[in-house]
């Protein structure tokens, strides 16, 4: 039974195992220490009560007897068999008189002469020889039993010592009173840790609980349970933290269902110029190596999906560069007039094919800022092709570039759609597309928003179902970021 107990004890938690054992360990040192002190402190007391009282006892009856009996040693003899007769405390002490040598001339408790002239040769009677009155806590030689004796001297007047007056107490009904005392404070120390267990018991089981619980859905979300959730039953830390774990499953939940439309979705937008190219290349490869304009077509278009596949894969690494805070910037004075002005013309034409009209309006002077001249052309680019993809319906783009204290501001504004309330908070995501149809990676937000940071700048989005949407891009004028890396 004892190793059954035993083996259960050692399968329980950890945390409870060492909760219990620390607690209780330190319940019963301080339990045993305070009874302990209790004890010695309480017999101390009893014994310096008793002492205090026959000192008293024996200091008067010494001061009475050298003070009226001390004429001849004939008649202090006579007179103190006369107070033992009379003596009335019988059942409290025994009170005993002791020659100058030590021996016992007169007792309460023994009648007759026959004990007269028994030396006492406890410690109490030695130095009371010597004139000083003197206390003793020991076993009586005569009867065995535990006593405390009190001696003090007497003078004949008041010079010459004449023997001694001693009480002398049984410490048995002391004692006894003693230890019922530390009976009881025995019994207090233990519904102290009768208590202690069960107030660790019930704290633990609050503990354990929702722990064992966390644990539990914490391993299903290790095995890919995203999602799960623990029921919120508390209102303190633990509440807290259990809400703390609700967030990250919900938040691992979507991250994961986004990392998986993310690979489904550069699997698709890779294999579309790859296919395109492979296509091209069998074609050509069989084609009538006579038609020029068939070779030039071919190749235009697998350059063009080259390229196209060159712009993911490069956006791609800087996705990772920055996951990694491997992405550095090359800091320069930039004409961002210049810059802006040269993509927005080369995204006209090939907007007015598809019928998209792209305006732009700047002031006349603008001043340079500090930053990386091809990272925020590839911010450009990003927000113009998402303005064109995702808002070209609207056939209408307006691009507007403007001087704001200390600021230089790009605005970029569509008139698709828009962007649904619920998923505008998003959409800077890495990984989020939200429900939008057009096809994409969904990290080229994401990859601007950190790049437009780094410059110490913001890129804002605001949009209204069926309105459009509005980007905007703000840079700080001549002012170096100081950050060349993330």
């Amino acid at each position: 039974m004892t190793d059954y107990i035993k083996k259960r004890f050692q399968e329980t938690g950890g945390m409870q195992r060492r909760w219990i054992l620390n607690s209780l360990g330190v319940s019963i040192l301080v339990a045993l220490t305070g009874l302990a002190a209790f004890s010695a402190v309480l017999g101390n007391y009893f014994t310096s009560s008793i002492e205090s009282s026959l000192e008293a006892q024996a200091s008067s009856y010494a001061g009475f007897i050298s003070k009226n009996y001390t004429d001849s040693y004939p008649t202090y003899f006579q007179n103190i068999q006369i107070l033992l007769y009379e003596f009335s405390d019988r059942d409290k002490f025994e009170l005993q008189f002791i020659n100058s040598q030590g021996n016992l001339i007169g007792s309460s408790n023994r009648t007759g002469t026959q004990f007269s002239g028994v030396p006492i040769n406890t410690p109490d009677v030695t130095r009371v020889r010597s004139g000083t009155a003197s206390s003793w806590v020991g076993e009586d030689p005569a009867t065995g039993e535990r006593v405390l004796a009190v001696s003090s001297p007497i003078t004949l007047r008041g010079a010459q010592l004449i023997g001694a007056v001693r009480c002398v107490t049984s410490m048995e009904r002391a004692e006894a009173q003693v230890f019922q005392y530390v009976g009881i404070g025995a019994g207090i120390c233990l519904l102290f840790i009768l208590f202690i267990v069960l107030i660790n018991f019930l704290f633990l089981r609050g503990i354990l609980l929702p722990v064992r619980e966390i644990n539990r859905v914490s391993k299903r979300i290790a095995e890919g349970g995203y999602g799960v959730r623990i029921e919120k039953t508390y209102k303190d830390e633990m509440g807290e933290l259990v809400s703390n774990i609700n967030h990250m499953s919900v938040e691992i939940g979507v991250a994961e269902r986004m990392k998986n439309d993310f690979i489904s979705s550069v699997s698709h937008e890779l294999r579309t110029p790859l296919t395109a190219i492979n296509g091209w290349g069998e074609t050509l490869l069989n084609a009538d190596m006579n038609d020029p304009a068939e070779i030039r077509k071919g190749l235009r278009i697998m350059l063009k999906e080259t390229s196209r596949l060159s712009g993911m894969v490069e956006e791609l690494l800087d996705f990772t560069r920055i996951e990694s805070g491997r992405m550095r910037l090359d800091i320069g004075p930039i004409d961002i007039a210049s810059e802006l002005e040269e993509i927005i013309y080369l995204h006209m034409d090939a907007l007015k094919r598809d019928g998209i009209v792209l305006t732009y309006t700047q002031p006349d002077e603008v001043p340079d800022i500090s930053g990386d001249r091809a990272r925020l052309k590839q911010v450009f680019v990003n927000i113009l092709d998402n303005a064109a993809k995702h808002g070209g319906s609207g056939k209408k783009i307006d691009a507007e570039l403007a001087v704001e204290k200390n600021w230089v501001i790009i605005t970029v504004r569509d008139y698709g759609p828009g962007i649904p309330e619920s998923e505008l908070p998003h959409v800077k995501y890495k990984f989020y597309k939200g429900s939008s149809s057009v096809r994409g990676s969904g990290i080229g937000l994401s990859v601007s928003d950190e790049i437009m940071r780094l410059h110490g700048g913001e890129l804002e989005i605001e949009s209204q179902e069926g309105v459009g949407t509005k980007v905007t891009l703000r840079l700080p004028r001549n002012e170096e970021t100081g950050k060349d890396e993330l």
